[in-house]
Order: C-alpha cells, then structure tokens, then sequence
C-alpha cells in the first residue's frame, strides 16, 4: 500500500476566472464538473492536478496571508528555466526569479490571479 497521487484544491471567488488563467497563461487543461454535487473544476498539467472549488467566504484563501509565509503549491518540474520563460511570456507575474533557495533546491515562484503564490521547483544536484 502506498500514496500514488495528490491535488491541490484552491478555493477561489470566480472559479471561471481562475481557470481561465490557468489554462491560457500556465498551461493547464481545464476539465468542469460545475453541475455536480459538489461543484468543481478539475486543471491538468502533465502529473499534475489542481483542483478548484467556489469559496463560500468570498475570497481566495492565500497561505502567505493565513501563516504570514509560505507558498500556495510546490510544483516540482526538470526545467525551470525553459517553464520560467514559456510563464514570463505568457505574462505571468514572476515573484522570485529562478535561483537556489537555502534549503537547496532550485526554483522560481509565480503569482496566480487570486494572489496564491505557486513554487515550481526541484532539488539541487
């Protein structure tokens, strides 16, 4: 028995919104299931799946603000620099530019539409 997977789940104000800019800055394909019980929209990136929900708050939950730090996801990726490029293009807002952290892994980190800041990243060599 062991764990094979994990999603994040983002609660957002305009779950369209958000998934809009997933998938035209960052990539994502965007799958809706907003006429289930439990209305959601499912993003794929290669290995990864991040999961959004309607706030019931009216606001994005954004870690920094609840703790005062931290990120928001910790995407591990093989080539920073190419994806850094490919999101600066796009527009994307880059908030730490890629460099090595002292806890020594390489990474860069975004800012979403929400605020929520995204790592992506990798152990040094």
């Amino acid at each position: 028995m062991g764990l094979i997977g994990m999603s994040c789940v983002f609660p957002c104000e305009d779950v369209e919104k958000t998934a809009k800019f997933y998938e035209v800055k960052l990539g994502f394909r965007i799958v809706r299931h907003m006429h289930c019980q439990q209305p959601h929209v499912c993003m794929y990136r290669d290995k990864v799946e991040i999961i959004l929900i309607k706030s019931q708050n009216a606001a994005s939950v954004v870690n920094r603000e609840l703790c005062g730090y931290g990120y928001d996801a910790y995407i591990y990726t093989s080539d920073q620099a190419e994806l850094e490029k490919k999101f600066e293009q796009a527009g994307v807002r880059i908030v730490s530019p890629l460099g090595r952290t002292d806890y020594g892994n390489d990474e860069f980190v975004v800012e979403d539409i929400d605020g929520r800041l995204i790592a992506f990243g990798l152990r040094s060599k």
